[in-house]
């Protein structure tokens, strides 16, 4: 079965009905209308609906979660009716909802509508049953698709996210108490006033069916529709930025004749829409490059929201929405509601319109940082000059195992082991300077064992740069007031403690503390005995030894420990790296 037709549902037939199930029982603000699928809020009744306020209700085709149910809530819709997936809802559906929400003495129901032929027809109906029997309909129906070109004949521009900008609007006009006339009149303003083009990337399978279209995994399509229609053009696939820019241009091209006026001064709210498959981190790359596009171009974005708000089930892709802003407009989309579905951007207090904010500059951080540290024991010429070729010669020989450490890692991780202890020696090397002009504080241990914490901090990332950052932060404290082989091996326990403390693993489970165990072990009991070169020869002997036990030992931490035992036949890479630097320290310091 391909991956896209994949569901977590229990049959296809009752889907949309547990969907809206699930829905209303992790918000019991809301409730359904017995025998249908029409999500009604709870607070509907005389006296707070039908009480001077109009009542707003949508809906349309299953598949769009969290649209249009997830948006019924104080401050936006009364009432929303789900049809089957992809299938616009029955008029007996609307028609109920239309009744539920029209209290006796009710000053008015608006809905809207999508552009869609199914839901024109079946809402319509709807409405004009409802008015029949003497109830206040307003309606507007909205299509904002920017994505025709042409002005053949078609079935007219698709309603899209820009209408969940307009439910709000009317939502919050709802509540100030403006009259079923006036909310008519800003929601068709409003509808005028926006467009959005889409961009899909893979296609969605209706459930218990295969996809809904095809498209080759190095191309997307611009302008496809939420239900699968065709878009305006196929390309192959490009950089988020490029991707930006070819949907802005294509919303905005006056010879495109559905498209969106945008200029120089115009104020604007912008809506990135996350089409089901998109992950957040792509989402947030796309509203950054439209903000940047649209001000590079002197457009003001007021408001910006990025989100899941209206998909294609799982179909991974974009929209990109914008209206054109007025007070009225933005005040209306700032408003407060309860919708679960409706974003709620942060902006700085106090803020009326949104500006992409300057980056915090790190002299405000360190300006807050008032109490110094205390001064470092520090070292001759001679021994600074040993600890420059040690971290030289250990850098080198971590950059030259980068193939074998990987090779070590692909047994239980991700294969990045190498490569992860290679980026911070080479931005340690990088760093070094010369041994005349260091630019490392090589005589002063202490204060390099911060230095190295940094780095491995910064330019390593993941476990093995938290853990070598807090080897070498605990290790920094007992080189403060003395050094000497002693303190050396203090500060080589104190980093073991705190990784331990810290990382969970223990000596035994498998990991770069085994050898580092051994390693402390051996050198504290020689130097009582040993002159310090051979107590530190037999402590690196001990790590080698200790690392290539690994491989004989059950994995209890790390990503290893998720590894059955019969895949792991080799010793440990982080293990293999912490005998590989010790033994570089004792060749330069033998040298």
């Amino acid at each position: 079965m391909p991956a896209s037709c994949k569901k977590l549902i229990n049959n296809v037939e009752q889907c949309v009905d547990e969907n809206l199930e699930g829905l209303v029982a992790v918000n019991p603000g809301l409730q359904l209308l017995e025998g249908l699928r029409v999500v009604v809020r709870t607070d509907v009744g005389p006296n707070v609906v039908g009480a001077g306020k109009v009542s707003l209700l949508s809906g349309g085709g299953s598949g769009h979660e969290p649209a249009h149910a997830g948006y019924v809530g104080p401050g936006m819709l009364t009432a929303a009716v789900a049809g089957s997936v992809f299938a616009s809802p029955p008029p007996y559906s609307i028609l109920a909802g239309i009744k539920a929400v029209s209290a006796p003495g009710s000053v008015g129901c608006m809905v809207f509508i999508a552009n869609y032929t199914g839901d024109r027809l079946n809402f319509g109906l709807a409405v004009e049953r409802a008015r029949h029997q003497g109830l206040r309909v307003g309606v507007v129906v909205i299509g904002e698709d920017c994505a025709l070109a042409t002005t053949d004949k078609t079935a007219g521009r698709r309603g899209l996210t820009g209408a969940l900008m307009v439910m709000k609007i009317c939502g919050a006009l709802s509540d100030e108490g403006k009259s079923l006339e006036e909310i008519v009149k800003v929601a068709k303003d409003a509808a005028s006033k926006m467009g959005t083009i889409g961009l899909s990337l893979t296609p969605c399978s209706i459930p218990g069916s295969g996809p809904s279209f095809q498209i080759a995994d190095d191309e997307m399509e611009l302008g496809l529709g939420v239900h699968g229609e065709a878009g305006v053009k196929r390309t192959k696939l490009v950089s988020a930025k490029e991707a930006v820019k070819m949907m802005v241009d294509h919303m905005t091209n006056p010879s495109n004749c559905t498209h969106l006026p945008v200029k120089k001064g115009d104020r604007v709210a912008c809506m990135i829409n996350n089409l089901g498959g998109t992950s957040m981190l792509e989402l947030n790359i796309i509203a950054k490059e439209a903000i940047e596009l649209l001000e590079s171009r002197g457009v003001v974005v007021e408001r910006a929201y990025c989100g899941t708000y209206i998909t294609s089930l799982e179909m991974a892709g974009i929209s990109i929405t914008l209206l054109h802003l007025d007070d009225t407009l933005r005040r209306c989309l700032d408003a407060p509601t309860s919708a679960p579905a409706w974003p709620r951007p942060l902006l700085p207090p106090g803020a009326v319109t949104r500006q992409t904010p300057v980056r915090m500059p790190r002299e405000t951080i360190q300006a807050q940082v008032t109490k110094s540290g205390p001064k470092m024991a520090s070292v001759g010429s001679a021994e600074a000059g040993l600890i420059y070729d040690c971290l030289k010669l250990a850098g080198e020989r971590l950059v030259a195992a980068e193939s074998q450490l990987n090779e070590l890692d692909r047994e239980s991780g991700d294969g990045d082991c190498g490569s992860t202890m290679a980026r911070g020696s080479q931005g340690i090397l990088a760093s070094l300077g010369s041994k005349e002009n260091p630019n490392l504080p090589i005589s002063c241990p202490g204060e390099l064992a911060l230095t190295l914490a940094s780095a491995a901090e910064d330019t390593m990332g993941g476990s093995s740069g938290g853990l070598y950052s807090l080897f070498f932060t605990a290790a920094s404290t007992c080189l403060q007031t003395t050094v000497s082989p002693n303190t050396y091996c203090e500060a080589l326990n104190a980093g073991i403690q705190t990784m331990m403390k810290y990382g969970g693993a223990e000596p035994g489970d498998r990991t770069m503390l085994d050898p580092l165990h051994s390693a402390s072990q051996a050198w504290s009991a020689a130097l009582s005995s040993q002159s310090p070169m051979e107590a530190f020869r037999l402590a690196v002997e001990a790590a080698e030894k200790s690392a290539e036990e690994t491989a004989k030992m059950k994995a209890q931490a790390g990503r290893a420990s998720y590894v059955s035992a019969d895949h792991l036949k080799n010793p440990d890479p982080g293990a293999r790296a912490v005998a590989l630097w010790m033994r570089a320290v004792l060749e330069a310091l033998s040298a």
